[in-house]
């Protein structure tokens, strides 16, 4: 059994990363938990734990261009469906966070806050936001005046003006309304 679990559904910039996690049976990582509840430094420990301990894990993404020909909720479940492909091993059955995913097919099983309440999504959650983030600090060093090594692409003040300013980058996601109202026509 697989959980999967997604990060960056919100921001203006960057791609939605989904990661999947299949872990022994039974196995309870300490201080596991939903990824938006655990500070940066515990996220960073705890991703290295769920990597060594996991039966297989993989992480699927939809860049910012999927999201905009997409919309972002084909784009989430695109990148769930990547993860899930990216496995090692392939699972029987997959628990997602929130609601059915179609693209999955039938053998899922959605719950609602699945991140706070299935062990295996909360370890998705934690990969896929760790690798966003890291993924957001990377692209932060190549557009350093939208301040991604800080707020990961979502629409901080600090952001809003440096769009404002500067207009958006290919990384951006020009079907949210925020980056539209910086395009030139």
């Amino acid at each position: 059994m697989a959980g999967v679990d997604e990060a960056g559904r919100g921001p203006f910039a960057g791609p939605v990363l989904a990661a999947a996690v299949i872990l022994p049976p039974g196995l309870v990582i300490p201080g596991v938990d939903d990824s938006k509840r655990l500070q940066p430094s515990v996220r960073e420990r705890l991703v290295e734990e769920i990597r060594r301990q996991a039966l297989a894990c993989a992480v699927g993404a939809a860049s910012a261009r999927e999201v905009d020909r997409l919309n972002i909720l084909r784009a989430t479940h695109l990148a769930m469906r990547r993860a899930i492909d990216r496995l090692p091993i392939r699972p029987d059955h997959v628990i997602v966070d929130g609601l059915p995913v179609p693209i999955l097919g039938e053998a899922q099983t959605a719950v609602v806050e699945g991140d706070r309440r299935v062990h295996s999504v909360a370890c998705a959650s934690i990969l896929a936001k760790v690798t966003r983030d890291r993924l957001m600090q990377r692209l932060a060093r190549r557009y350093p005046a939208y301040g991604w090594e800080r707020n990961a692409g979502y629409g901080t003040p600090e952001h809003r003006d440096a769009l404002a300013r500067l207009g958006p980058t290919p990384h951006h996601r020009r079907s949210f309304a925020p980056v539209q109202l910086t395009l030139e026509f």
